[in-house]
């Protein structure tokens, strides 16, 4: 389990959804005994100005500098309110999602921390264009959370699942989030009915749940496992509206699951994250 997450990197806008989402990459850091860092990104112009009024490129500098300190200090204010420390603060210049990902490359972190809309979002149901791009480009996990009315806690979590042998990766996953959060697992089934022939639909139950419990006799008996299906126009609206309806903390989802078609980022799992009240713990493509 030591081995499991080693590195947590949060990364901060100093909205209010960044400083929740840090709730949850200390209550991560401290149950997994992680290092937890802290990631800003400013906007970098300064090549382009650079090259359009060179004789402002000292002053120029002197600013993006006095920007970055600004930034530290601000961390440093944020994380002394929350109590909670950080083993490293970096700031950055660029593209943030871009330079997101490449800290947690070059960090070797094992996991993202982020809000879900941040500063500009205008949506409480829209999920934000830097949490979107982090998403589709983090070679490692990403935790998107929200901003919710009860603080962070890990005692549910529900896992989708379509029966595809990537489901393995998401089941060792939770599996490990479960033994270190001390949680119960709910593995969630959700039959689509557009296109179904409802003549099948008892038929179609019966093999999902005898699927279910194959697989959950092969699982250690310490950790509580419920299985259940679910019947919605679409899996997404199903996941959300389970996951929301049975209390759970987390969902634990790939970037994509099973029929690409259908389940691709941009499709089932963009749409849970844009939609959910509760983090989603999202595992990227390959990562095993």
């Amino acid at each position: 389990m030591a081995d499991f997450l080693k590195h947590i990197l949060w990364a901060t806008d100093y909205s209010e959804e960044s400083q929740e989402a840090l709730l949850y990459a200390g209550l991560f850091a401290k149950t997994f005994g992680a290092r937890l860092s802290a990631l800003h990104v400013i906007p970098d112009f300064s090549p382009v100005l650079y090259e359009a009024l060179p004789a402002i490129e000292a002053e120029l500098t002197g600013r993006i500098e006095e920007a970055e300190e600004a930034a530290k200090a601000r961390i440093h204010e944020i994380s002394t309110a929350k109590g909670i420390a950080f083993d490293h603060v970096d700031v950055r210049r660029g593209s943030a999602a871009k330079a997101i990902c490449q800290a947690a490359n070059k960090k070797k972190a094992d996991l993202v921390v982020i809000g879900r809309t941040g500063s500009s979002g205008g949506s409480q149901s829209a999920i934000g264009s830097i949490a979107n791009q982090v998403l589709r480009s983090s070679l490692v996990p990403v935790l998107v959370t929200k901003k919710r009315k009860t603080g962070p806690a890990v005692k549910k979590i529900l896992v989708p699942t379509d029966f595809s042998a990537r489901e393995e990766i998401e089941r060792d996953f939770a599996w490990k989030l479960a033994k270190g959060f001390k949680a119960s697992l709910g593995f969630l089934y959700v039959m689509e009915l557009f296109g179904h022939d409802f003549r099948l639909t008892d038929e179609l139950f019966k093999a999902v749940l005898e699927k279910l419990k194959a697989r959950r006799a092969k699982e250690h008996e310490d950790v509580e496992i419920v299985e259940d299906v679910y019947r919605a126009v679409h899996a997404a609206e199903g996941i959300v509206d389970y996951a929301t309806t049975h209390q759970y903390d987390m969902i634990v989802m790939s970037t994509h699951v099973g029929k690409v078609a259908r389940f691709f980022l941009g499709s089932t799992t963009e749409k849970v994250v844009s939609r959910s009240s509760v983090p989603v713990f999202a595992i990227p493509p390959g990562k095993d």
